[in-house]
């Protein structure tokens, strides 16, 4: 899907959440959208060259590069990122996870399977396996980089399966 979304001439996100009013004086209206709680539309924001943004009444609110700096600060992302994705593999490995951080899947494999682009990384999909596929991410990222900032953050959830030098 990255790369689908890196040569694509421009996207369209529809957001249905997001009701007609100018976004200059109401950018918490753009932040509370579904789409920026999406694993999935991540990549979207990162790889693709031009985003159109429309409100539920299609209404189109502003473009990726007009959006950057409100972009920037709603998720995180380097505004320099988000006006050219090649920067992205600039951004440590910790600063990368941290985008996700606080967004969802709907299945679980997703929210490991949704970041395959952001590290440049290519495995077979196995749905099924659960949050097995967030441990073979981290590995292919290791073998991948010599960034240990893999190594500088942690998750905490309740329920985690696995403990040690990889998080789940």
């Amino acid at each position: 899907m990255y790369q689908w979304y890196k040569v694509s001439t421009v996207c369209f996100a529809y957001l249905s959440d997001l009701p007609n009013c100018a976004l200059r004086h109401n950018s918490s209206a753009l932040g509370a959208c579904r789409w920026f709680t999406r694993g999935w539309t991540l990549q979207e924001l990162i790889a693709s060259k031009s985003i159109e943004f429309y409100d539920r009444q299609w209404n189109m609110k502003g473009t990726k590069l007009s959006l950057s700096t409100v972009l920037s600060r709603l998720t995180g992302v380097d505004e320099e990122i988000i006006r050219d994705s090649e920067l992205v593999y600039t951004a440590s490995v910790a600063k990368r996870m941290s985008w996700a951080a606080s967004r969802q899947t709907t299945r679980v494999e997703d929210m490991s399977y949704c970041l395959f682009g952001l590290f440049d990384v290519h495995l077979p999909l196995i749905y099924g396996e659960g949050w097995k596929a967030f441990v073979r991410l981290q590995e292919a990222i290791i073998l991948e980089t010599s960034d240990l900032s893999i190594f500088a953050w942690r998750v905490d959830f309740v329920d985690q399966a696995h403990r040690g030098v990889l998080t789940v």
